[in-house]
């Protein structure tokens, strides 16, 4: 599912315009962004949490030349699934 389709699903589910939907998941996703870059985690009851993880500096191998190369700390976003989307039964998809 794309974005687009996504923003489609929620102005029917809402029974708003499709622009007034593409304005509330902008919103979502750009205060979702700045509470993990502030260090805040974002849950949501039901569905899952968004959080900050660190990576610590470590040492990595070229895999070309085997040479050593130090790989520096990181921040990322993290999304950890709530008990229901951990629980889904899925079907696998069809083949074309």
């Amino acid at each position: 599912m794309k974005k687009a389709d996504l923003v489609a699903k929620m102005a029917e589910a809402a029974g708003i315009t499709k622009k007034q939907a593409d304005l509330a998941l902008n919103g979502f996703i750009a205060e979702t962004t700045a509470a993990i870059k502030a260090g805040d985690k974002v849950t949501l009851v039901g569905f899952g949490s968004f959080s900050s993880v660190t990576r610590s500096a470590r040492t990595g191998r070229n895999p070309q030349t085997g040479k050593a190369l130090k790989i520096p700390a990181k921040t990322s976003g993290k999304f950890t699934p709530g008990k229901d989307l951990r629980d889904l039964k899925v079907k696998p998809a069809k083949k074309k």
